[in-house]
């Protein structure tokens, strides 16, 4: 038996899902993570999710900015919304960018914490003085290390799953030297991810499979009109399992073609197996 999860910053729901019904042809997954589905609770698209397969939803959502969701075709019990912004008292207050639940996943594994995350991008200027975005976002780093920091002492099963908005390696981005001073490249991001990955003693799922020296990419951008040629990309995109979990992990999978599809998000899916056992 297997878990499959998959975790995508759609950047619209609504707007991708032709691209959804893609994904679920494509990877069949149990699980589904979204980002920035940018759309209100009582406007999020159930019965076309409902259609691919998935009965069971979490979602925490905000018009035109953000939001979060968790499908499953599986019951999700215990599910819990955070706002960050709003505990940090951020301009905007709650920013709809966390979302968490259990699955069973049955097997030598049981319940599962599943933790669907989107990380503030941080805005243009990697400054924390000039740049109220910036400030933003590692901030709620802060917030959300102390989070793992307890979470931790649970001792349960979790995946965290999202667009984390920092590619940690230079590897993880085209040129380490054209980007180290951009934002989602910065020293200063790179340190505050390996100091929320710590807290959780997370294990980096993708990684386990792909060696660091090994470019690997899931986002490209809109402006660069031919992408795949370019391929000037950035890993943002991550899935990260508690030490538990790491004897389970069977495959990964980023969906490269997805940023080719029609009406394409910037970003593309990643998907992780585990392995649950009889």
């Amino acid at each position: 038996m297997s878990l499959t999860i998959a975790t995508w910053n759609v950047n619209s729901i609504r707007r991708r899902l032709d691209g959804l019904a893609r994904l679920v042809a494509k990877a069949d997954p149990d699980v589904i993570c979204l980002q920035e589905t940018k759309v209100i609770d009582g406007l999020f698209p159930r019965c076309q999710v409902e259609a691919l397969g998935f009965s069971h939803f979490l979602y925490h959502g905000m018009k035109g900015y953000n939001g979060v969701a968790i499908l499953s075709k599986l019951p999700l019990a215990s599910p819990e919304t955070k706002s960050w912004s709003k505990a940090m008292k951020a301009p905007g207050g709650g920013d709809c960018r966390h979302v968490c639940a259990t699955v069973d996943a049955g097997g030598d594994l049981g319940g599962i914490e599943i933790h669907c995350l989107y990380i503030p991008a941080g805005g243009d200027i990697p400054n924390a003085e000039k740049n109220i975005k910036f400030a933003h976002k590692l901030s709620f780093f802060d917030a959300i290390t102390r989070f793992w920091a307890e979470r931790k002492k649970r001792g349960c099963h979790m995946v965290v799953a999202g667009d984390l908005n920092v590619a940690p390696l230079a590897t993880d981005v085209w040129s380490h030297q054209r980007l180290k001073n951009v934002v989602t490249h910065t020293a200063i991001e790179i340190d505050r991810l390996d100091r929320m990955r710590e807290a959780g003693a997370w294990v980096d799922a993708i990684r386990h499979f792909v060696a660091d020296s090994e470019p690997l990419f899931t986002w490209w951008s809109y402006r660069t009109a031919n992408w795949s040629v370019a391929d000037k990309g950035r890993r943002l995109d991550h899935v990260w399992v508690t030490p538990g979990l790491k004897r389970a992990l069977k495959s990964t999978v980023i969906l490269r073609e997805a940023r080719g599809w029609p009406v394409p998000s910037d970003h593309v899916p990643v998907i992780v197996t585990l392995e649950t056992g009889s």
